[in-house]
Formats: structure tokens, C-alpha cells, sequence
């Protein structure tokens, strides 16, 4: 036998040529991997909501075709942004759209095109801004910790309270006005009050309204009030690509937007950039979501929550309350609370209990440790009823 067959014969049975031969035949079924089980994870029940940090929502079949779509071919990437984001700005009635690293990439990428404009000398030097400005109003109230976005162009942020002191603190060095929607209660000014005011001082006005969808309308509300920067989360109620959002608006200011991230090298948002695959998945996501039947998804999360409470009434001290929250992640919140002495549980405890369970299940943070909050809106079929029933066992006493 020859060397070289002998050395054929042996690396035959290696794991990774077995894997290569497999791959090159494809009449050969294939076993799917677990890849998070092979890297130690345990995936869980979402009864908590759209949090990134437990990688918000889950892509459905048709973002993914056109993923997979996308994955397979190569395109320009400029022409492509051009395509998709005029297709979103005319199903959200807007003047221009693009698709960027999520919500908090359109704040830096928006934020940046204020700034600089198509000017190329301004958008190398960002966010050295001599020579531009570099000022940016936001309400007290309205502070957030994704306001770090905006500041990474190198503006300051300028608190005001009321409309006197919006005025007073409006000048040359003022670039934008920033809103936070889910603010809007807590601040002096409403988003009309806030729209007014930058047309009177014409200072651009920006409004972050990354998580405030459902309902539907607010993906075209905020423009049609004359916002003239809006952005969103691509990967929460949207179901597109957690790493992809939408910045819409006026369209110099989507074009000078455009300047200043990838795929230019020398800018402030290079590293934020979008894919090809994000790009198709978020305008198929976008599309999808505005041919819901928005009414019918309502009716399902009620039916889900009535399994759980239905599964829990009975037992002894335990109540409920039903929650929605009017602006950011507007869909029902259940609250559950009961008697910690009757039942020798406290909620925090039924947390851990339903995290470290099999199948593992996370529910709301709460800083209230008197309750527990579980949404479902991003449960799949079949999930009210596990959690249902591993609820009853754990507070049913005995």
C-alpha cells in the first residue's frame, strides 16, 4: 500500500474531514448542532421582555429568509442602503431613511450628520469639534443612560427644565435638541411643545424612540409631528436584527448621517456598522411588522396571561394586577404578589427558582422586591403553559 493512500485511509476518520466530506454531500443528512449546549449555555423561557442583555427578541422565519438571502450574494453596500432606506421612508412617511447599529447607533450617527453635514473635513476630525458646534439642549428630566450615544460625537449636553430655559440656553453653539419619548411625562415639555421650539430657534430636533412601539402608529407619529431626526430599535417589537435600528427624517440630515459610519473608513461610527444581512432582515422585519394583525396579537397576549393567572388563582394570599406601560414596551405587564408568610416565598426567590429550573425561565426585572412581574409578549406557543405550570409548583404550598 502506498504511503499516500495509507495516509487517505487513516485521516478518513478524523472529525473534521468526516465534517468537510459531509458538507460536500449533500444527500447526506446532517445532525443539527446545539451549539449553545456545546458552549455550556442554557437558552430560557422570555417572559422578562426585549432587554438586550438577554438578546432581546427572536427573528421570525422571513427575516431570516431574506438573511439567509442576503448571506449568499454580494452587493454594494451604498447602493443597497440607498434601496432599502427608501423603501422604509416611504412605508413610514418619511423624508429619508437608513438602517444603523440599533437605536443607539442612530443617536451617534445622527447626532454626528447634525454636526457635520456633508462637510468632509468636519466629519475626519469628530469628535474634535473646534471650529464647530458643539452643544446639545435636552430636558432635565429626560437624561438616560443612551445619552452617552450623543455625547460620544463629543457634544455637551445642556439640561433645561422649562421653555424660558430652553431659550436662554439656545445659541450659536447649540447643535440639536434631544428628546427621550419615554420622558415625555416627566419633562415641561411635551414632544409638540419640543417640535415648536426648534422650528422657532431652527435647531434640529432629534427624538430616540428606540422601544416605543407597539402600537403601530408610533412608527410614523413622531414625523408627522415634524421630528426631524427619529429613531428605533430594529430588535424588539420589530423582530428585525438586535444589532440593527432605523434613523429616519429629513434627508440632508440622513445623507450627512450616511458620511459619517461605514462604509467610510476615516469617521466617528466606523466600527458601527451594518451588514448586508442586517440591512435586508430589518426593511423584510419593518415589513412584516406594518402587515400584522395588530389586534389579534393583543388578544393572544391577554389568553396567555389569563393561563397564568388561571394556573395561580387559587392559591392562598396570591393577586394580580395587569400593567401596561403608555409609551416604552406599551403591552401587558402582569404583577404578581402574595403573602411571603403564607406561602414562605418571596418573590425574588421564585425568580431564582424559575431561572435555575429546567426549562429555565426569566421574567422582569424588578426593583420592587414585593412582586414579580412576567410579560409575554415574547413568549412562543406553547410557553404560557410551562410557565403556568411551574408557577402552581412553586408557590402551591406543600
Amino acid at each position: 500500500m502506498s504511503k499516500r493512500r495509507a495516509f487517505l485511509q487513516s485521516a478518513a476518520g478524523l472529525p473534521a474531514l468526516t465534517s468537510l466530506a459531509a458538507a460536500q454531500n449533500p444527500a447526506q443528512p446532517r445532525a443539527p448542532r446545539d451549539y449553545f449546549r456545546e458552549l455550556g449555555l442554557r437558552p430560557f423561557i422570555n417572559a422578562a421582555g426585549t432587554y438586550t442583555t438577554l438578546t432581546a427578541s427572536l427573528m421570525p422565519p422571513e427575516v431570516m429568509d431574506a438573511i439567509h438571502y442576503a448571506s449568499s450574494r454580494f452587493v454594494h453596500l451604498n447602493q443597497l442602503q440607498d434601496a432599502a432606506g427608501a423603501r422604509i421612508a416611504s412605508l413610514l412617511g418619511a423624508e429619508a431613511a437608513m438602517v444603523t447599529s440599533g437605536a443607539a447607533g442612530a443617536m451617534t450617527v445622527g447626532t454626528a450628520g447634525v454636526i457635520t453635514g456633508t462637510d468632509q473635513d468636519k466629519i475626519r476630525r469628530l469628535p474634535d469639534l473646534t471650529g464647530m458646534k458643539s452643544e446639545v439642549l435636552i430636558q432635565k428630566a429626560h437624561r438616560f443612560g443612551y445619552d452617552h450615544a450623543v455625547r460620544a460625537t463629543g457634544v455637551r449636553l445642556v439640561e433645561v427644565e422649562t421653555e424660558d430655559d430652553l431659550r436662554r440656553a439656545a445659541g450659536p453653539q447649540t447643535a440639536m435638541m434631544l428628546f427621550f419619548n419615554d420622558a415625555q411625562s416627566r419633562g415641561k415639555i411635551d414632544a409638540p411643545g419640543w417640535v415648536r421650539l426648534g422650528r422657532q430657534l431652527a435647531i434640529p430636533t432629534f427624538n430616540d424612540a428606540a422601544a416605543d412601539t407597539p402600537p403601530v402608529s408610533r412608527l410614523t407619529e413622531y414625523n408627522s409631528l415634524g421630528f426631524d431626526l427619529v429613531c428605533f430599535s430594529g430588535g424588539k417589537a420589530l423582530r428585525g436584527p438586535q444589532s440593527a435600528g432605523i434613523l429616519m427624517g429629513r434627508k440632508p440630515l440622513i445623507a450627512a448621517a450616511r458620511l459619517n459610519t461605514s462604509p467610510y473608513s476615516d469617521t466617528i461610527a466606523r466600527g458601527m456598522k451594518v451588514n448586508k444581512e442586517e440591512i435586508l432582515g430589518m426593511l423584510v422585519a419593518l415589513e412584516r411588522f406594518l402587515q400584522l394583525d395588530h389586534a389579534a396579537e393583543r388578544q393572544a397576549w391577554d389568553f396567555q396571561i389569563e393561563t397564568i393567572t388561571r394556573a395561580v388563582r387559587d392559591i392562598p394570599s396570591v393577586s394580580w394586577t395587569i400593567d401596561v406601560p403608555p409609551i416604552a414596551n406599551n403591552t401587558p405587564h402582569l404583577k404578581l404578589r402574595w403573602d411571603p408568610s403564607q406561602l414562605k416565598l418571596t418573590p425574588p426567590e421564585v425568580r431564582r427558582k424559575l431561572l435555575e429550573g429546567e426549562p429555565s425561565i426569566e421574567v422582569t426585572p424588578s426593583t420592587n422586591e414585593s412582586e414579580l412581574v412576567l410579560t409575554v409578549w415574547m413568549l412562543q406557543p406553547g410557553e404560557a403553559e410551562i410557565i403556568a405550570r411551574r408557577l402552581a409548583e412553586i408557590l402551591r404550598p406543600g
